[in-house]
């Protein structure tokens, strides 16, 4: 019982923070300023690269341990590199990237983002479904984290979306609305990917690292290269502040880890 709250939490936390994230638009005339986004984003890679390592990829070298020995190394690299590719080849099935849809076209930014969610909750959901199938409290913990991290990088994700959409339609409460919907399907796909892993008790190192490649590739290809712009953006003199964020984000994740 304790462990299918904490699945629940977990997954509806990460939506909640798209939510919150979108409700911004009601805080701010414009949109959000480069270096509080610089600080979001920086905080977010580095919670997630943390939870990657402690919440994924050590709980996939113990499983990978009894069956493959010393060859532990053979699921994980490849379940990570397949967890990269799945996210490459997604994005390759959007028509322009997201800075030019950003500076485009807001409803093609609305579009992107609501895609973009659902390999992001196919990772989470494995993550969960795993650790439910494991089913002891250090890896459900360390899942928890790896929420924590996804919630936060949603946040800004949520006010990207809104904000943009309230200079196109010219109103905050629709702008919200489309904020949240685009987080509808990482929910829907968290639940889709969380009764997948648990039928697959088999892979879950595979499943582990693939959650893993896709989280690290989400990171460098999106949150680390969008936080050194925004704050780059904000003042060249403040451009350390993402590098400085990052670094308190996974400090505050290996703690979190390490002592739950």
């Amino acid at each position: 019982m304790k462990f299918t709250l904490m699945t629940v939490g977990g997954i509806a936390f990460i939506f909640l923070m798209t939510v919150l994230g979108a409700a911004l638009v009601f805080c701010f005339k414009k949109e959000i300023s480069p270096r509080l986004n610089a600080v979001f984003l920086g905080l977010a890679s580095g919670i997630m690269i943390a939870a990657s390592v402690w919440s994924l990829l050590l709980p996939a070298f113990e499983q990978a341990e009894k069956s493959w020995g010393k060859y532990t190394f053979i699921p994980i690299a490849i379940g990570l590199l397949l967890g990269a590719a799945f996210l490459f080849f997604f994005d390759r099935l959007l028509p322009l990237s997201k800075e030019k849809i950003a500076s485009q076209k807001p409803r093609r930014l609305f579009i992107a983002m609501t895609l973009h969610n659902i390999p992001e909750g196919l990772a989470a959901g494995f993550a969960f479904g795993t650790a439910y199938a494991i089913g002891t409290p250090a890896v459900f913990a360390s899942t928890v984290g790896l929420a924590i991290g996804l919630g936060i990088q949603n946040f800004p994700e949520g006010a990207a979306t809104s904000l943009p959409m309230r200079s196109a339609l010219k109103s905050r409460g629709k702008a919200f609305l489309l904020g949240v919907i685009s987080g509808i399907p990482e929910l829907l796909f968290s639940v889709l990917g969380f009764f997948l892993a648990s039928q697959l008790i088999a892979c879950q190192p595979w499943l582990l690292a693939f959650s893993a490649g896709a989280m690290l590739y989400v990171v460098a290809e999106d949150l680390l290269p969008d936080s050194k712009l925004s704050a780059e953006q904000a003042d060249l003199k403040f451009a350390p502040i993402a590098t400085w964020s990052f670094m308190l984000g996974f400090i505050l994740m290996m703690i979190l880890d390490v002592v739950l």
